[in-house]
């Protein structure tokens, strides 16, 4: 039997892809006035920087209902980061063009965040056999 390659954290596509978003929300918080960033920038903030957080501790993690916990809240706070994206777009903030990249980011974060939470059940199922 041939043993798993191990990919490192940089290598993991959810893990690279919610870099990016942060990256982008750090440039957006950084021009909002003062006001704004404490009403909407900080928590945005907050949402986005915890994506990568709990993908990256998920991926520390041994056992597949430890993983998955984390990947899921990684899914719920990139449903947050939407939400204060979408007012920061509502309150003329941010271009549509910076928010429809947000949008990319975002929905290419949900696919692999979900496909990480799937290959957790899927090697459960595949250690039982």
């Amino acid at each position: 039997m041939e043993g798993r390659k191990y990919i490192p954290l940089s290598g993991l596509d959810a893990y690279v892809i919610s870099r990016e978003y942060s990256t982008l929300a750090w440039a957006i918080y950084q021009r909002l006035p003062w006001q704004d960033r404490k009403i909407i920038g900080d928590q945005m903030m907050e949402s986005v920087d915890s994506i990568g957080a709990n993908i990256a501790e998920g991926y520390g993690r041994y056992h597949y209902l430890d993983k998955n916990k984390f990947y899921y809240n990684a899914r719920g706070s990139l449903l947050e980061s939407e939400h204060w994206f979408n007012l920061l777009l509502e309150r003329k903030k941010i271009s549509e063009q910076e928010h429809q990249s947000a949008k990319e980011l975002q929905q290419r974060i949900s696919l692999t965040t979900n496909r990480l939470i799937k290959s957790q059940w899927n090697n459960k199922v595949m250690s039982k056999q």
